[in-house]
């Protein structure tokens, strides 16, 4: 399973659903339909974030309103000045000597604001995919598997890059978190360690 554009529902410590956000969406709907006391979380599979989810209303306003909501826009919509790249606009908040020192850059602030991402995202692809492997694995446990047995320790094993221990530890943990705390990790460590 991917985790690129996918979210996955627990209910406790048991996954419920994993799919495209909007069918995920219906699907959380129907359970708390049948089980309003059930208490669902859904996950981005991307960064292990909880997503809120506005269930009112009939499945089709709940799809519109996530098609419609701005996480979807910015990708589709173009902003003026240079549609064709996808140039998103956004405010960046610096001191005098850091806008003096881009100004004098070739190609002015914005490009070499491009050009210092692009070096930075290109330094250290391997350690940037660990970071956020990590990141998104421990965001997931905490809000699920705080209460299971060794989460802490599986927390240890994560942060240390011990991929062994990790699988040994998560391993008792129920069938969904370990499938989950899985996927999300699987670039937390490096291929010996795991």
């Amino acid at each position: 399973m991917s985790a690129r554009n996918r979210y996955t529902a627990f209910v406790g410590t048991r996954l419920v659903t994993a799919g495209p956000l909007e069918e995920v969406a219906v699907e959380v709907k129907a359970l708390l339909v049948r089980d309003p006391t059930a208490a669902a979380i859904v996950f981005d599979d991307t960064t292990g974030r909880a997503v809120d989810l506005d269930l009112r209303g009939s499945d089709d306003s709940v799809v519109q309103r996530l098609v419609d909501h701005p996480i979807h826009r910015t990708k589709t919509r173009l902003s003026a000045g240079r549609p064709k790249l996808g140039v998103v606009s956004r405010e960046v908040t610096l001191l005098p000597r850091h806008w003096e020192w881009l100004a004098a850059q070739p190609g002015g602030a914005s490009a070499a604001l491009r050009r210092l991402v692009d070096e930075a995202r290109h330094a250290t692809p391997v350690a940037e995919r660990v970071r956020r492997a990590r990141e998104a694995t421990y965001r997931f446990m905490t809000a699920v598997a705080g209460d299971l047995p060794q989460y802490e320790e599986a927390i240890r094993a994560l942060f240390a890059g011990d991929g062994a221990r990790y699988d040994s530890v998560i391993g008792g943990w129920p069938s969904g978190v370990q499938l989950y705390a899985g996927l999300l990790s699987q670039d937390a460590f490096e291929p010996e360690s795991h």
